[in-house]
């Protein structure tokens, strides 16, 4: 396990069983992607890519063209198909077709462009339905309908746009991208379309088109607001603590003494931090587990340490030093933390750090280049 003081468990078997159920409830005419950017979500982009892989996932979504590279340095060149959601960085279109990678194309500018740098080399159009960041706003959709001319020796293999409120299932706003999407992908007979993330998978079936692009539930993580997770839990949590202390009323704990103990007791010093990724907002706020106790946070979370409140314990159930408490696990899901964080699981994943241990948990190995080299024929 290293000598790491906190680790990080993650459940390659669920991660596969979730996938696998995405292509189940979507069903075999439409592919389900995988979204592997911020280094899968901080769970480790080569694992994590390799099971999907051997799971069937031919298409794979990152944000930059840096992740992209290191992805395509890891799988066999050319296949599977890697996405760059970020776009056609300007300055560097040659690595694109260099590397085997397909850029999304954000504006008609990168339209352009790729027509140039890469004539006949497919691309995604990325078309904008209400969330007002990437994408071809309505100026430009209007302007390459009326003249689709403009998309000469750029091939699309498909396109798509992105939901800002799916995962709450009766925004209005959601029948509306919808409705939008399939008026401006009608002009385009043939191109696979793809809206649907976590969230829109779960819509129902009208909402999967030809692409579904699962990120969060993919990870174990809830899809929709207020309603049960579905998902198989794929992330663990636990961290070392360090040292046991008795306190007595009216001490105080860590920075700016902003925890007083209202009575003798005794607290847990555990190896753990913002330097970590653990939010300083779950100071007073967050809890640990040590079997079947609950151990709220008490005073700040600090860069390198956090203080539990055990006070109470019976003396033989008592953690000792060296033992790990749980954060994220059996008794508290990724989402309980991220509520009393005041922030969502999205963060809390990907704020992960890089001191963590990382144990990733696998029946199958998952390292079988003889699998890889043969899909790389096809």
């Amino acid at each position: 396990m290293g000598m790491a003081s906190a680790r990080l468990m993650i459940d390659l078997d669920a991660l596969r069983a979730n996938y696998t159920r995405f292509q189940t409830l979507v069903g075999p005419r439409c592919a389900v992607a995988g979204i592997v950017k911020a280094n899968a979500y901080g769970l480790g982009v080569e694992p994590v890519a390799r099971v999907l892989l051997q799971a069937g996932c031919d298409l794979f979504f990152v944000a930059t063209l840096d992740e992209a590279l290191a992805l395509r340095g890891t799988l066999a060149p050319e296949y599977p198909e890697i996405a760059v959601l970020g776009g056609l960085y300007a300055g560097a279109e040659k690595e694109y077709p260099a590397n085997g990678l397909t850029p999304v194309l954000n504006t008609m500018g990168e339209v352009s462009r790729w027509g140039h740098a890469a004539p006949g080399r497919p691309a995604i159009l990325h078309v904008d339905t209400g969330m007002n960041r990437l994408g071809l706003d309505g100026d430009d959709v209007a302007r390459l309908l009326d003249d689709p001319g403009l998309l000469c020796g750029v091939p699309l293999s498909a396109i798509m746009s992105h939901f800002a409120c799916a995962d709450e299932p009766d925004h209005p706003m959601t029948l509306g991208q919808k409705s939008r999407f399939m008026d401006i992908a009608a002009y385009f007979p043939g191109v696979k379309r793809s809206l649907s993330n976590s969230a829109g998978l779960f819509l129902g079936s009208e909402y999967h088109f030809d692409i579904v692009r699962p990120g969060i539930a993919l990870y174990g993580g809830a899809p929709l607001a207020g309603r049960p997770n579905p998902m198989h839990p794929v992330v663990g949590l636990e961290a070392q603590v360090l040292q046991l202390r008795r306190v007595r009323k009216g001490e105080t704990v860590g920075y700016g003494a902003s925890h007083r103990f209202e009575r003798d007791g005794l607290c847990a010093t555990v190896a753990l931090g913002y330097a970590d990724g653990f939010l300083r907002s779950l100071s007073g706020r967050g809890k640990m587990f040590w079997k079947q106790y609950s151990l709220p946070i008490v005073g700040r979370v600090s860069m390198d340490l956090v203080t539990l409140d055990c006070t109470g314990i019976p003396e033989a159930d008592l953690p000792c030093p060296g033992d790990f408490v749980e954060i994220i696990g059996k008794n508290q899901s990724l989402e309980s933390v991220a509520s009393d964080a005041g922030t969502i699981p999205y963060e809390i994943l990907t704020g992960m750090g890089a001191r963590y241990h990382r144990v990733w948990k696998a029946q199958r190995d998952v390292r079988d280049e003889k699998f890889l080299s043969e899909r790389a024929k096809f």
